[in-house]
C-alpha cells in the first residue's frame, strides 16, 4: 500500500530522515515510535507530498507519487493532527463533510456521510453536527477530527499524535474505539507517537526511529522479547510479558466452561484477568463466552517467549 525507499530529506546540511526504507501493507496498522525530532513527522509529511523528498522512491498504491499532483494524492489520504485542525467558522457537519465537498459528492450523499461518521466516532449526530467547534470538548473534537479524516472513504490514514492533547481517561477510551474502528474499516494507517503505551496498544508492526534512521520494524511482541540493539532495547525498558498480555483480548482465549459470577468486561485483556485473580485469590475467571484458567494464562505466556 505505501512504499519508500532510500528516501532522504535534507535541511541544509541536517538529514531529517536518512536513506528510509519502508513497507506498511494494506489494512496494518503501523505506529512509528521514537524520541521528539526523529523524523516520525517528517516520515508522514513525505507520504502525502505536503514536503518533497530529496533522494528516494515513494509509491502509494503502486503508484509512484511523482506522478500525482500533492494536492489530488491528499484527497485520498486522510490526514489527523494533534492540534485538530477543526475550522472554527465551520460547524461539526461542514468540517466532517469538507473532503467529500471538494471531491464534489450529491449533498445528500454528503449529509448522510456525515451522520454514518459521527455515530462511528459515537457522538449523537442531532446534537452534534450543528456544533461549532469552540463547543466541544477536546476528546469531542478529536473525534470530529477522526471522523471528518474518514468521511470520504479513504484507503490510507496518516495519524500524527492524534490524542496527545486529551486527558489520559479519555486518550486511553480514544484508542480502543479507533482500534475498533481500523479492524471494522480495515484501513491502512500509519500513526505517529513517542508514546511507548500507546504504540503497545495499537499496532499491528512497530517501526522505531531515532536521528532520522529506522532502528527495527517489528511486531510489538517481537521487539520487546528481541530488540535489536542498545537503543531499542533501552526505549523499551521495563516492559515485558506482561505488556504482551495486557494487547490480547481473554475472550479470545475463552474455554467453554461457564462459572457462577459476573462476567469481565468483553474488552477485558489477559493481564486485566491476571490482575483479577491475583485479587480475588482464585484461578479461574468468568468472561462473557466462557471461562479463563490461570494455567491458561501461563501457556499462553510461555508460548509467546518461545515463539520469538
Amino acid at each position: 500500500m505505501i512504499k519508500m525507499t532510500n528516501v532522504t530529506k535534507q535541511y541544509g546540511d541536517f538529514a531529517a530522515v536518512k536513506k528510509l526504507s519502508l513497507t506498511v501493507n494494506q489494512a496494518e496498522f503501523l505506529v512509528v515510535l521514537g524520541p521528539s525530532g526523529c523524523g516520525k513527522s517528517t516520515l508522514l509529511r513525505l507520504i502525502n507530498k505536503m514536503i518533497e523528498r530529496d533522494e528516494g522512491e515513494i509509491q502509494v498504491g503502486g503508484v509512484n507519487i511523482d506522478e500525482l499532483k500533492g494536492e489530488e494524492l491528499r484527497k485520498t489520504i486522510g490526514y489527523v493532527i494533534q492540534s485538530i485542525g477543526l475550522f472554527p467558522h465551520m460547524d461539526v457537519k461542514k468540517n466532517i463533510g469538507i473532503v467529500p465537498h471538494l471531491l464534489k459528492w450529491e449533498e445528500n450523499k454528503i449529509n448522510k456521510r456525515v451522520d454514518e461518521m459521527l455515530l462511528l466516532v459515537g457522538l449523537e449526530t442531532e446534537v452534534y453536527k450543528n456544533k461549532r467547534p469552540n463547543e466541544l470538548s477536546g476528546g469531542e473534537a478529536q473525534r470530529i477530527g477522526v471522523a471528518r479524516a474518514i468521511a470520504s472513504d479513504p484507503e490510507i490514514l496518516l495519524m500524527d499524535e492524534p490524542f496527545g492533547a486529551v486527558d489520559p481517561i479519555n486518550r486511553l477510551r480514544l484508542q480502543k474505539e479507533f482500534r475498533k474502528i481500523q479492524r471494522k474499516l480495515k484501513k491502512t494507517v500509519v500513526f505517529v507517537t513517542h508514546d511507548i503505551d500507546e504504540a503497545l496498544l495499537l499496532a499491528d508492526r512497530i517501526c522505531i526511529m531515532n536521528q532520522g534512521e529506522i532502528l527495527q520494524i517489528a511486531t510489538p511482541e517481537k521487539m520487546l522479547l528481541h530488540p535489536k540493539n542498545d537503543f531499542v532495547k533501552e526505549f523499551f525498558k521495563g516492559e515485558g510479558i506482561l505488556t504482551i498480555l495486557s494487547r490480547k483480548l481473554a475472550v479470545d482465549y475463552a474455554e467453554p466452561t461457564i462459572l457462577v459470577g459476573e462476567p469481565l468486561d468483553e474488552n477485558a485483556t489477559l493481564r486485566d484477568v491476571l490482575t483479577e485473580m491475583l485479587l480475588r485469590g482464585e484461578e479461574m475467571i468468568t468472561l462473557i463466552n466462557g471461562s479463563i484458567s490461570w494455567e491458561k494464562i501461563l501457556k499462553i505466556a510461555g508460548s509467546e517467549i518461545n515463539e520469538f
